[in-house]
């Protein structure tokens, strides 16, 4: 019962790692030419979240589950906001920028429901710490970019 309940949740995260790097496409070329100073940072969350995803795959396959790696309809539906939003808003750049900082949050908020449920295994558990870790120093170079 355990492992099946370890899956699900990790297949949960899968979901949402995936609608953040499909999210990540929305920001590129949209922000560089007045935060460049971010797209270092921005390149590294994209191999991070790629690394992420491999690895939730991994622990799902390792805990006798099968993986699931579509988007949720609820990233779909925020991604085709974005789009809609961005349409109408003059400064492209700041709404998306804001966009990836609500992302991180919602994604860091699930980390955390996560790591509280009980339902991981002692070595799920670790890798969603250091996945829930990076997402929270991802948060915080692009909730406050100019530190």
């Amino acid at each position: 019962m355990k492992n099946e309940e370890t899956v699900s949740v990790l297949n949960d995260l899968l979901n949402i790692t995936i609608d953040r790097i499909k999210g990540f496409s929305k920001v590129e070329e949209k922000v560089w030419d007045t935060h460049s100073y971010l797209k270092n940072d921005y390149e590294e969350m994209v191999a991070e979240s790629e690394q992420m995803k491999t690895d939730l795959i991994n622990c799902i396959t390792e805990n006798g589950g099968e993986y699931d790696d579509s988007p949720t309809v609820t990233g779909t539906i925020h991604r085709a906001w974005i789009d809609v939003k961005n349409a109408f808003t003059p400064n492209h750049a700041e709404a998306t920028l804001e966009n990836v900082v609500f992302g991180e949050k919602s994604a860091i908020s699930a980390y955390q429901e996560a790591l509280q449920s009980d339902k991981l295994t002692p070595e799920s558990i670790l890798l969603v710490q250091d996945q829930h870790q990076k997402l929270k120093d991802s948060y915080a170079k692009f909730a406050d970019p100019e530190n």
